[in-house]
């Protein structure tokens, strides 16, 4: 009888260890919502149109990674976005879609949307909202049409479960799903890179005297397109791209304007190690290759920038050593928590 007491009582003292331990990871898993990061200004995403709960953002996740969101249900937002790689689609010029159909631009990469006042690399989409409808609709990416994914989703228990938990009612709607989907993608902040932590100040964190001398040419040649802390201004350039076979003219199919001809937005310099090909299209498979371009290649095409056409000189004056050092620079803006992070990866 001894025996079976004391057998009873360390199993009772596993259970407890047990459930305190699942208490503590509860705890340390706890959704914080969006967390503005320090030295970040305040975010363009009207937040209070769309409250951020731990519901909405499981759904959101749910559906980016949904392949039934494209016509043949084998295309998922994260098909083209994947976290590894910076939430682009790595090594690919330009993305691949439904039936590996060839699109005309690279994959952008989903991250600190919340601070974009447009979308695309023409800008051609302002609301974070609506963004989904372009990839989901578009023939050579998900082609598929939004009253087909609805119906698709309600035959899922699963995803009535989700809606309901979102939203108070199990009624999927267009309107719900790409509010999930903002969730889930303003949550995609990029802002714990080696830049970041010695902008903070954080104990033992400092740059090396290359990595702080790329700074220092940073700021003094491309600071102006690629503002920190978001490394980019959210404007539209030409930056001497000669046309590339498709003939992309950039910001002016959206706008139709020709003084918008060949301009496309400024991209962020975050994660770069990560996302590669660069630029609209793919063109350049290495960091080293922008920077020539920049400093050798640049075209005196229409509408080219004027910061990249000073004191009768097309491009940037840049060195070498100077290449080197900013290439040195351009690592510390790599997050490699963003890339690994596993509340933002497909369960």
């Amino acid at each position: 009888m001894k025996t079976l007491y004391l057998i009873l009582l360390v199993f009772s003292l596993f259970i407890y260890a047990c459930k305190k331990e699942t208490n503590i990871q509860e705890a340390v898993t706890t959704f914080l919502g969006f967390q503005k990061p320090s030295k970040f200004p305040e975010p363009v995403y009207k937040l209070e149109n769309n409250k951020l709960t731990e519901a909405g953002f499981l759904l959101g996740r749910a559906l980016f990674y949904e392949p039934r969101l494209s016509r043949d249900n084998t295309i998922s937002c994260g098909s083209c976005h994947i976290q590894t790689s910076g939430f682009t689609q790595h090594g690919h010029d330009v993305s691949h879609g439904i039936d590996d159909r060839l699109g005309s631009r690279n994959s952008p990469p989903i991250m600190n949307l919340a601070w974009s006042k447009t979308f695309m690399w023409d800008g051609g989409i302002f609301d974070l909202d609506l963004q989904p409808i372009s990839p989901i609709t578009n023939p050579v990416e998900m082609d598929e049409k939004i009253e087909n994914v609805l119906l698709k989703l309600k035959q899922m228990p699963k995803y009535v479960t989700l809606f309901n938990r979102a939203f108070g009612t199990d009624e999927i709607t267009n309107a719900r799903m790409m509010k999930a989907l903002s969730q889930f993608m303003v949550m995609c902040v990029s802002a714990n890179s080696k830049y970041d932590k010695v902008m903070r100040k954080e104990e033992g964190q400092t740059f090396t005297p290359d990595e702080q001398a790329g700074y220092v040419i940073f700021k003094d040649k491309c600071s102006s397109c690629h503002s920190e802390p978001l490394f980019t201004d959210g404007s539209f350039r030409n930056n001497g791209l000669a046309a590339g076979p498709n003939n992309d003219q950039g910001r002016a199919m959206a706008t139709l304007n020709p003084e918008d001809e060949y301009k496309f937005k400024v991209p962020s310099l975050r994660n770069l190690g990560y996302t590669a090909p660069y630029m609209h299209d793919g063109r350049f498979l290495t960091l080293s290759g922008v920077l020539t371009h920049y400093a050798e290649e640049v075209q005196a095409t229409p509408n080219l920038d004027p910061l990249l056409q000073q004191n009768g000189k097309l491009g940037l004056s840049l060195t070498t050593d100077d290449k080197l050092k900013l290439l040195t620079f351009l690592k510390t803006l790599d997050d490699k928590d963003f890339v690994t992070r596993k509340d933002l990866a497909e369960q």
